[in-house]
Parts: structure tokens; C-alpha cells; sequence
């Protein structure tokens, strides 16, 4: 038996108990490097399609591929042991039918190897939710504000600001919960409503500027990291690694300049023949 073997890795089912317990830690990771050292304190990290505009400086999660989810959930999952790893399902991948999101949520759970798929939408998408959860697929489902329908929202706006949309809110979580997802992502929806989300439904809500009322947190870790320079007003930034990497680089370019070549005091000699 592998050293690895003995190594339980949360499942969606460890989640899902959690509703209402000890509050459930969070963060993206899109690369190894990054995923190892998350591994480490979260209870599930999610390789979200924000790596679109993370990693690749798009203007939005839109044009990420079905091939790039794939590629960095196999880097995540190879640098972790510990935390559920749960890769977004890209726009287009999943909204033409069922058995189309059967096919690509098939798709990303061989080739990665991860625990479980997330999809945004709410009762539009529960049958769909349904079918896959009916067919072994765990689904995380994600409700507010929905990135990848920015285009349709007219831009990145929290939703709930006015209780008339409430109902049909409170509607989509109901729906995702009875569908069968074992947790949901709830993005950007004022307090009190995020509050009465979290109280009506009996699987775990993961709040993202949806303050402490939900059951766990998440952020984008380059937005915590103080990586990015177009960072929400509800991350707190725990660092600037901006700044020092900004700071090593520099240090590096002068160093070379001045042609004090990094490792140029350890010349590999040269033997006769």
C-alpha cells in the first residue's frame, strides 16, 4: 500500500455534512506551485474559470475552454493530497443540454481526477444538476452573481441590492439545494439576504462577497495575495506579494547590469581530456 493511500482526501460528502458546523475554508488555486501550499489549511479548492482573467488577462471568464479547466485541475490535483478539489465547468460546456454537461462534467472528472464539478445558475440549471447528481457526479452549485452570464447581468453588479429581487434569488437556491448540489457558491448578494439563503437551505452555503452569514468563505487567492491590481472591495488582502516580487525582479535586473550574474561565483570547471 502507497504512502499516499493512507491520505484521506475530503470528499463532497465531508462538505456537505459541514452545514451549520465549524465555518469552511476556501481559495482558488490554478497552478501546482500555488495548490501545495493551499493544500495545506483549505477544506476544498476550487480551480475556478476566474483563472481566465487571473492567469491569462482576459476581461472575463467567458472565453475560458473546456481543455483549460482540464489542464490546471491536473496540475492541482498532482501538488495536492488533503482538500476536495473542485474544478468550474467553463461557459458553454454545460447550458445546451444534460447530457451535453454529463459529457464534459465525464470529461474533467477522469482527467483530472478531482472530487467534484461546479456550474453556475440556479433553477434554470436544476434539472441539469439533477441529472448529474443522479449519474455520480458531484455538483457544487453557484447562485448571485454569475461571472460567466456577465454579458446578460450587464457587467459585475452585486444582486440583491433591492428586495424585489429577493424571491427569485432565494428561488435559484432552493432549486440548486432540492436538485441534489452538495454546497453552493453565493457571490456578491447583500447581508441579509445571504442570511435567509444560508437559513433556508440544508447544504452548505460558500460565500463570496456575501459576508459572514454564509457557512464558508472563498476568495481568488492573487486577489488575497495583493496579485492583481483590480481587486473587489470585499477582499481583505493578507499580503502584497506584488510589491516583493516587484522588488526581487528589480533586485535581479540590477544585479545583472552591474554583471553580478546570479551563481557567477560557482563556475563549473572544465577537465582536460
Amino acid at each position: 500500500m502507497s504512502v499516499h493511500s493512507l491520505i484521506k482526501r475530503r470528499t463532497a460528502q465531508d462538505i456537505q455534512i459541514r452545514k451549520s458546523g465549524e465555518p469552511i475554508v476556501s481559495l482558488t488555486a490554478y497552478t501546482a506551485a500555488m495548490a501545495g501550499i493551499v493544500d495545506e489549511v483549505a477544506d476544498f479548492i476550487l480551480v475556478g474559470d476566474s483563472l481566465g482573467m487571473v492567469v491569462y488577462g482576459l476581461d472575463s471568464t467567458v472565453p475560458v475552454t473546456l481543455e483549460m479547466m482540464i489542464l490546471h485541475g491536473q496540475a492541482v490535483m498532482r501538488a495536492t493530497r488533503h482538500a476536495l478539489i473542485v474544478v468550474d465547468m467553463p461557459f458553454g460546456s454545460y447550458e445546451e443540454s444534460r447530457e451535453q454537461a454529463l459529457r464534459n462534467a465525464a470529461r474533467i472528472l477522469k482527467e483530472t481526477g478531482c472530487g467534484a464539478v461546479k456550474l453556475e445558475g440556479g433553477a434554470r440549471m436544476a434539472q441539469t444538476i439533477r441529472f448529474l447528481v443522479e449519474r455520480g457526479v458531484p455538483v457544487m452549485g453557484h447562485i448571485g452573481l454569475t461571472p460567466q452570464a456577465v454579458n446578460t447581468l450587464g457587467g459585475f453588479k452585486a444582486q440583491g441590492r433591492s428586495k424585489a429581487q429577493w424571491p427569485a434569488i432565494l428561488a435559484d437556491a432552493e432549486a440548486v439545494a432540492q436538485a441534489g448540489a452538495f454546497a453552493m457558491v453565493v457571490e456578491a448578494v447583500a447581508e441579509p439576504l445571504a442570511a435567509q439563503i444560508t437559513e433556508g437551505v440544508g447544504i452548505p452555503t460558500i460565500g463570496i462577497g456575501a459576508s459572514a452569514a454564509c457557512d464558508g468563505q472563498i476568495l481568488v487567492l492573487d486577489d488575497m495575495l495583493g496579485l492583481t491590481g483590480r481587486v473587489p472591495k470585499f477582499v481583505k488582502t493578507y499580503g502584497n506579494l506584488a510589491a516583493e516580487v516587484r522588488q526581487a525582479v528589480t533586485g535581479y535586473a540590477d544585479d545583472v547590469r552591474a554583471r553580478r550574474f546570479p551563481g557567477a561565483d560557482h563556475v563549473y570547471s572544465v577537465k582536460a581530456e
